[in-house]
């Protein structure tokens, strides 16, 4: 007997929707056969859904099965097959009659007492069969809310699979899961840090709070323990509030690769990443031999804080100068291409020299110029150019470590940059842009129309510093962001100043 259900496989974030047939009815088959590009783990599936069959209660045929996962010419990997295939396997042997299992979409792995475990991707997998037309979706009991926070799908969570083959059979009922997405933001959308926690550094605090406003990337230059990964750490709690779309977005990523924690349905504060300056360039950007997402793309819509940015690999930091433009990651294979969201804000953070105190009043530098030189120039030129703002950051003084002086907050810093993200969202309406940061060479003319004064002082810059075409357009969209925080239509020579002075490493070079 012939039994069909439909199940979903990921490829990146992306879903697809497949097909799943079981044939019992055949003989001759020496053992039970899984086919249509299965990898190592959907092949073992078999031997896992024996063992939940038969531990259910529930008799394994003594034929042997054939089963099928269509679209044959597309890799299927991962767990998810183990509750479909079981299911098809009773149905195709009469131990189960359903005639509603053709509406649902099923996926879950099981254990080999029958338990159904949690899966990977499923926010993925909800999404692709609510667009592909289907009403039901069964899913491991951890993920419920999760593939709930999407609309047009109902969603039912099983934690057994005999409990999934008597819901199907009508012998029990299951109400389908909903989740309230605005009290679950409530909820989650909050930070464990605070810009308060800061003493001093107001110009790195400006400059962050310039960098927030405009969506810019920013380095940061200054002695061991000054506080930059303390800053950095704080950025994402004055960015705006994820809205749903970057929410689902973020939490898509998040999900595909088993960092989303099982007790919430989405994502609700932005990413900060962290990765170690030893990360490999796949590590970072993505890939591997079944493509998956990097720190790039975890941090999407959220902040890249890269640590000991001198230390990273040339190879390595060069992977990350195309996606910083294209805001995407495209990973090309033999049998494709795949590409992962990395709309990121990249923090970097270094010392001035290898021994980190040049230019310090606390410490007496011990390196060479020569040393300083060739530490320097390990970042490239083309990178530093895509790195809007450039800013020092000095040591503490002890009075001002010690004082006790109220510091602003992130809720003060938040209400500045929201202000000033609002005043882009008018600007760029109906456009892909979106930030200040994004803006086209094209919308750079149109939108920093300079006077007289404003010109000379940047052609002035230009020439002293030899900056680049694009070095021109970031100071110019950084001068833009400037003038929105201080509520001006126009930008003017104190806007294109500032933007100047943020251009730290050009003017050492």
């Amino acid at each position: 007997m012939l039994a069909k259900l439909h199940s979903v496989t990921l490829e990146g974030i992306e879903g697809i929707i497949c097909e799943v047939e079981v044939d019992i009815s055949r003989r001759g088959f020496e053992r039970s056969l899984i086919v249509g590009l299965p990898d190592t783990g959907v092949k073992e599936s078999i031997e896992r859904v024996q063992s939940a069959i038969t531990n259910s209660g529930y008799d394994y045929p003594t034929t042997k099965s054939i089963i099928n996962l269509a679209p044959a010419d597309i890799k299927k990997a991962g767990p998810a097959f183990d509750l479909p295939i079981a299911l098809g396997i009773l149905m195709g042997s009469g131990a189960l009659a359903s005639s509603s299992v053709k509406d649902f979409i099923i996926v879950g792995e099981l254990a080999l007492d029958g338990r159904v475990r949690p899966i990977n991707g499923v926010i993925s997998m909800a999404m692709t069969a609510a667009a592909k037309g289907f009403k039901n979706m069964l899913v491991p009991l951890e993920n419920v809310k999760e593939a709930a926070v999407v609309n047009d799908i109902e969603v039912f969570g099983v934690g057994s699979l005999s409990q999934a083959a008597s819901f199907l059979a009508g012998q029990v009922a299951l109400e389908s899961t909903s989740v309230d997405i605005e009290n679950l933001f409530l909820q989650t959308s909050n930070y464990d840090v605070d810009f308060s926690d800061v003493k001093g550094q107001q110009s790195v605090k400006r400059a962050l709070t310039i960098t927030a406003a405009g969506g810019h990337n920013i380095m940061m230059l200054g002695p061991p323990g000054a506080g930059k990964t303390m800053l950095a750490q704080r950025l994402a709690t004055i960015l705006p509030s994820l809205t749903l779309t970057e929410s689902l977005e973020t939490t898509r990523v998040y999900s595909s690769v088993g960092l989303l924690e099982r007790d919430k349905a989405l994502m609700a504060v932005r990413p900060v990443r962290t990765p170690h300056h030893s990360a490999s360039g796949p590590a970072l950007v993505g890939g591997g031999t079944n493509p998956r997402c990097g720190e790039l793309s975890l941090a999407n819509h959220g902040v890249l804080f890269l640590d000991e940015f001198a230390e990273f690999p040339r190879s390595v930091l060069e992977m990350i100068r195309q996606p910083l433009e294209e805001r995407t990651v495209t990973i090309s294979r033999a049998k494709g291409t795949l590409t992962f969201p990395a709309n990121f804000m990249l923090v970097a953070a270094m010392n001035p020299c290898p021994c980190g105190y040049f230019g310090s009043s606390q410490k007496r530098c011990k390196c060479s110029p020569n040393q300083i030189e060739k530490y320097i120039s390990k970042i490239s030129g083309p990178l530093l150019d895509r790195i809007d703002i450039h800013i020092e950051v000095p040591a503490v003084s002890f009075s001002r470590l010690r004082s006790k002086d109220k510091a602003t907050t992130s809720a003060e810093i938040k209400k500045t940059v929201v202000k000033a993200r609002a005043i882009q969202q008018k600007r760029f309406n109906k456009s892909k842009t979106t930030t200040n940061a994004m803006m086209t060479h094209k919308q750079v003319l149109s939108c920093c129309d300079l006077d007289e004064n404003s010109e000379m002082m940047l052609k002035a810059a230009m020439t002293e510093f030899g900056l680049s075409a694009r070095a021109h357009d970031k100071i110019c969209k950084v001068a833009r962001t400037i003038a929105d925080i201080a509520g001006s239509d126009i930008v003017n020579a104190e806007h294109i100043a500032e933007a100047i002075s943020y251009r730290k490493l050009d003017r050492s070079f």
